[in-house]
């Protein structure tokens, strides 16, 4: 179970790192690599097919037959007047023009005679009869923007409502064109109304999207299609909405039209070509059809002619005229069932990645081959249907292709790492061990190799913590990170090698303390000693270190040691994410502490009468204190060590004096203990002396006081 815990982690750590990847990906990988996703989205147009479109839109067609009747394209005005008033006539709600009328008409015969300097009178205008049709019936008349000109002022025509942007950022998110073609000045001004008819294609030459609204010369336009919706309906003021990355939907009337933040509606296609109802305009012309084919409808006035090159392709066709693009748009904002990318949708893909990539993890992780190979499978039916049912029913565009790359690329992934973590247990041993114990150690449990070796036990261990006195000073003064990093490797660089050499076994680091112990995981003999003798060799290694450092830096590093040894549990402990082989006990917290007294004593290395029990060799100690650390009820022996071997003859004098002061200071005769705890201190200036003078001094003031010589600690 624990191989298996550290397996998990492994896996959801290269998934998470995939997820990552492909979120980059998604981010930042321009959109005409992404066009596959798009293809994804296409295959499930075509997957479900046509659907029913309202009644409420028809499609006059500039087709063959009408070329046929009336001539090739373009014919004169008079006629399409003629169709104009037809239609008007039929009872049509609204007639929307996909045609562009941005020179006279060369066959008008005012035209004819002026060219030919006539002198004429009674000759028909047909700009003029044209201009005077649209101005008597409800047509929307269509211009054209550039976007690869240079900007050049055109008059616009005057429209019939005013748009409010709300939370108008700074970036401008609405297409900004740089030119327009517009219709002549004398059909211009007689229409109601005008809308560009636009069409712009993305990076795969697909009409997958179209805008709304844009922005010229500072001023929004609509649509040709979104501006015959807003008369029928008859708002007056659009509103356009924005959040903090564009525009968040169009509000017209009671509508809120959702958008993608450049304020474009993503296409709800009803179909391929022929979705909607045609009527040949020749019919129309020799009024042949059918009224109520026409009355009270959205009316739009196209072609469908190849030679008169108005062909989109879409989604559902690869050739679709480019007035039925419009068609759909009416429809889609009619029915109110186009699709849409939400605020949010950035968001909700990331998510689904990421949650792909760590679901797929999981499921390799505690599932064999074959139920791996099943539930993806499910997952890609699952996210297909999902995908289908938010497009299609709710109308939610999310991003298909990275999900469902990630699936068998995170089962690829992860196969690969369970190859290489399940090779050999003995190097999920050596990774967890080879760098808290010597190369020794590791090979031995190598040779014994068992993930029994990391549960848990109960053993006798002797701990060490060692700390750096006055850390804050001194990175003060170093002033520079770079130069404090460095030399603080400098520090603990050696000191860890002292304890791996001596078979200890680093558990962690602590800011700048460190934390070892001995006879784990596997058993030492003499651990007591070798702690000791580790902390020995650390204090003369940083006498030598504190030269070079003070030479170079200016600085030197003081530390205190805390050693005790005591029965502890040993293992693998943690979270099932997240675990670490370590001790915890009441000796961890009681060598801990020790270190801290170091402070209180001026000492560098204090011990545990416990640990003083377990040596085997020949140390200078000092019996400092009988104390009672915070956190712990029952007092404890604690020594000061002060070498290897005998002292010195001088040394030995001192602490001859030290222990006389300190036995008249137990049996309660404090004059004399102070006394002899001021000559010391006066002959050698230890910080000890002092302490124990002072307290000499407390319990002659305060004879009230009960006295058992064990001295409280409240702080650690």
């Amino acid at each position: 179970m624990l191989k298996h815990m550290n397996k998990v982690v492994v896996y959801m750590l290269a998934s998470s790192l995939l997820a990552f990847f492909f979120i980059f990906l998604y981010l930042y990988l321009p959109t005409s690599y992404l066009s596959l996703n798009e293809r994804l989205r296409d295959f499930m147009f075509i997957e479900r097919g046509q659907m029913s479109s309202s009644e409420h839109v028809v499609i006059v067609d500039i087709d063959e037959k009408s070329l046929n009747l009336l001539g090739q394209w373009p014919w004169s005005r008079d006629q399409i007047a003629l169709i104009l008033q037809n239609l008007s006539r039929a009872g049509a709600g609204i007639i929307g023009l996909d045609i562009l009328f941005s020179e006279k008409d060369r066959l008008s015969p005012l035209l004819l005679a002026k060219e030919y300097d006539l002198h004429l009178s009674g000759l028909d205008d047909f700009d003029a009869i044209l201009a005077e049709t649209i101005a008597n019936t409800p047509t929307i008349i269509g211009y054209r923007f550039k976007f690869s000109e240079k900007f050049e002022y055109s008059e616009m025509p005057m429209l019939p409502a005013i748009f409010i942007e709300k939370n108008l950022p700074e970036m401008e998110f609405l297409p900004v064109p740089n030119a327009v073609t517009t219709n002549i000045p004398v059909i211009q001004q007689n229409a109601y109304s005008a809308g560009f008819f636009n069409n712009i294609p993305d990076e795969s030459g697909m009409i997958r999207s179209v805008p709304l609204l844009m922005r010229y010369d500072d001023d929004i336009y609509p649509s040709l299609a979104f501006e015959m919706v807003r008369i029928a309906t008859q708002s007056e003021q659009v509103f356009v909405n924005y959040d903090e990355i564009g525009v968040e939907s169009i509000m017209l009337s009671d509508r809120n039209i959702t958008t993608d933040r450049f304020g474009r509606l993503y296409l709800n296609y009803r179909g391929p070509q022929g979705s909607f109802d045609y009527i040949s305009a020749a019919d129309i012309y020799q009024n042949r059809f059918d009224p109520k084919l026409i009355e009270g409808k959205f009316v739009l006035i196209g072609t469908s002619t190849p030679g008169l090159y108005d062909q989109r392709a879409t989604p559902m066709d690869n050739v679709m005229p480019g007035v039925e693009v419009h068609a759909n748009v009416i429809d889609n904002l009619i029915q109110g069932d186009y699709l849409y990318l939400p605020a949010w949708i950035e968001a909700a893909d990331i998510l689904i990645i990421l949650f792909t990539a760590l679901f797929f993890a999981l499921v390799m992780a505690y599932l064999s081959a074959v139920w791996t190979a099943v539930v993806m499978l499910l997952l890609f039916i699952t996210f297909y249907n999902m995908y289908f049912y938010l497009l299609f029913s709710k109308g939610i565009i999310l991003n298909l292709l990275f999900p469902l790359l990630t699936i068998p690329i995170a089962t690829l992934l992860v196969t690969l790492i369970h190859y290489f973590l399940e090779s050999e247990q003995k190097r999920f041993i050596r990774k967890k061990l080879a760098k808290k114990v010597s190369g020794a150690v590791v090979e031995d449990l190598l040779k014994h190799t068992s993930e029994v070796v990391l549960e848990g036990k109960e053993r006798e261990t002797t701990i060490f913590f060692s700390d750096i006195r006055k850390f804050t000073e001194l990175s003060e003064k170093i002033g520079s990170p770079r130069r404090l990093i460095t030399i603080l490797n400098s520090y603990m660089t050696p000191m860890v090698e002292e304890i791996t050499k001596r078979n200890g076994t680093v558990d962690k680091f602590i800011g700048d303390a460190i934390m070892a112990y001995w006879n784990a995981p596997n058993k030492v003999a003499l651990h007591a000693d070798l702690a000791v003798q580790t902390a020995l060799i650390q204090l003369e290694k940083l006498n030598e270190l504190n030269k070079r450092l003070d030479k170079k830096h200016g600085v030197q590093i003081h530390i205190g040691i805390g050693i005790n040894t005591g029965v502890v549990t040993v293992g693998e402990m943690g979270s099932q994410g997240r675990s670490d082989y370590t001790i915890i006990g009441d000796p961890v917290n009681l060598a801990s502490r020790l270190e801290g007294l170091n402070k209180q004593y001026g000492t560098e290395l204090l011990i545990s009468a416990s640990t003083r029990e377990q040596l085997k060799e020949s140390y200078t100690l000092r019996l400092l204190d009988l104390v009672r650390v915070k956190g712990k009820k029952r007092p404890v022996v604690i020594y000061e060590v002060l070498g290897r071997g005998e002292p010195d003859e001088e040394l030995a004098i001192e602490l001859g004096y030290y222990h006389q002061a300190y036995r008249e200071y137990m049996e309660k005769e404090f004059e004399r203990s102070k006394e002899l705890f001021e000559t010391l201190f006066g002959e050698y200036g230890n910080k000890i002396y002092k302490l124990y003078a002072e307290r000499s001094a407390y319990y002659l003031e305060h004879p009230e006081i009960e006295f058992d010589g064990v001295f409280t600690y409240n702080v650690k």
